[in-house]
């Protein structure tokens, strides 16, 4: 006979063995790779031998090393790319929510480059980019323009890494806000045009406080993926580009854990790093308190 607290237990194994594989997950790839990095940044770890604690060398060295703070700047320049790819999908969204025809075909056109692989993408654009015979500047030279070798030239490599950001994850910030559009109530417009309010006003009034929860989550989330930046310049420009000037701090880290075999100074700026993406991810938490809109 099988009593209510036997069927208590047997619930209550079950429950945990649901909630093993993510805990067991959670401490195998984040929490024991994190100590051990952490540990790590202390070391002279080339990654194979020998860890010999040398205390805080790693971050002396660390601040007074010219590529990590380049490859810090490049991190930050491309993050411009963010509010740029925040107003093209709002605008896109804006266009798509109105009842025209193709707006469906034109949704999953712009949402392609999204499901297609950052590495296929990134050897795409890296032949677009090509100075000989890239498409960019041939499309240039129908306006008689002569492009540049954007990828090889310091000061075209990095907005040329931001406009192909912008292009693949337009489609994916445009679907989230398409979202937030459709679930604004249509009552907010109808009343707003009773009281005579213009186009301007309704977007400034309605539709921006309303879909400012999804700025917020994709601020956050950009701005976290944005830091982490490696694969695109990873296959565009192997060498960090021309003066390392597409460099990413994430491809610094990599390039010094796995080609220099500095792994405990490697570890030190992933603690940065860590660090600066936690301060930046904390302030924005902050400031989206202080303004934050009630939907009730």
């Amino acid at each position: 006979m099988i009593t209510k607290s036997n069927l208590y237990r047997k619930e209550k194994v079950y429950g945990y063995l649901f909630i093993l594989p993510p805990i067991l997950g959670l401490l195998i790839f984040t929490l024991f790779p994190f100590v051990y990095s952490l540990y790590g940044s202390f070391t002279d770890w080339d990654g194979l031998g020998q860890m010999n604690f040398i205390g805080l060398d790693n971050f002396k060295d660390l601040f007074s090393d010219e590529l990590f703070y380049k490859s810090m700047y490049n991190t930050l320049f491309l993050m411009l790319g963010i509010p740029i790819g925040l107003v093209l999908a709002l605008l896109l969204a804006l266009g798509l929510n109105r009842k025209i025809p193709g707006t469906t075909t034109f949704r999953v056109i712009y949402y392609i480059p999204v499901i297609s692989s950052l590495a296929a993408v990134s050897i795409m654009w890296n032949w677009a980019y090509n100075g000989d015979y890239g498409l960019v500047n041939q499309f240039l030279e129908i306006f008689g323009i002569k492009g540049p070798n954007w990828l090889m030239d310091k000061d075209t490599v990095k907005p040329a890494l931001i406009l192909m950001t912008v292009w693949k994850g337009l489609g994916y910030t445009m679907l989230l806000y398409l979202a937030a559009l459709q679930s604004v109530s249509r009552s907010y417009y109808e009343a707003a045009e009773l009281d005579g309010a213009s186009g301007f006003q309704m977007f400034r009034n309605i539709t921006w406080p309303m879909v400012k929860p999804v700025t917020f989550f994709l601020v956050v989330t950009n701005i976290i993926g944005g830091s982490q930046i490696f694969t695109e310049m990873n296959i565009m420009t192997p060498t960090g580009g021309p003066e390392y000037s597409s460099a990413s701090i994430v491809f610094y880290i990599w390039d010094k854990a796995f080609k220099n075999l500095q792994m405990g100074y490697a570890s030190a700026m992933a603690m940065i790093l860590g660090i600066f993406i936690f301060i930046v991810t904390l302030i924005q938490f902050k400031m989206n308190e202080k303004s934050s809109f009630d939907g009730d």
